[in-house]
């Protein structure tokens, strides 16, 4: 699916598209930690208000182990 069709992915396009702007020829840096950080921290965010702060469910709903949802949580302070 293109951005076209993929609000999310439409909306981090937009927002690159302006961070390479703003850089006003500077040489970016760390682009694709930058990015994830910026997606992945409300993400768990929001997935953990979802399932009420339990980790298990949140791991499930994410797709991905509990060890790694912790290490995840423990990288962005939300433990």
């Amino acid at each position: 699916m293109d951005a076209i069709g993929d609000p999310i992915a439409a909306a981090i396009k937009t927002s690159l598209e302006q961070y390479f702007h703003d850089l006003d020829g500077e040489a970016p840096c760390a682009v694709y930690d930058m990015v994830l950080a910026r997606v992945e921290k409300p993400l768990l965010t929001l997935v953990l208000e979802r399932v009420e702060g339990n980790q298990t469910r949140a791991a499930e709903l994410l797709g991905i182990n509990r060890n790694t949802l912790r290490k995840k949580l423990q990288t962005y302070d939300l433990l």
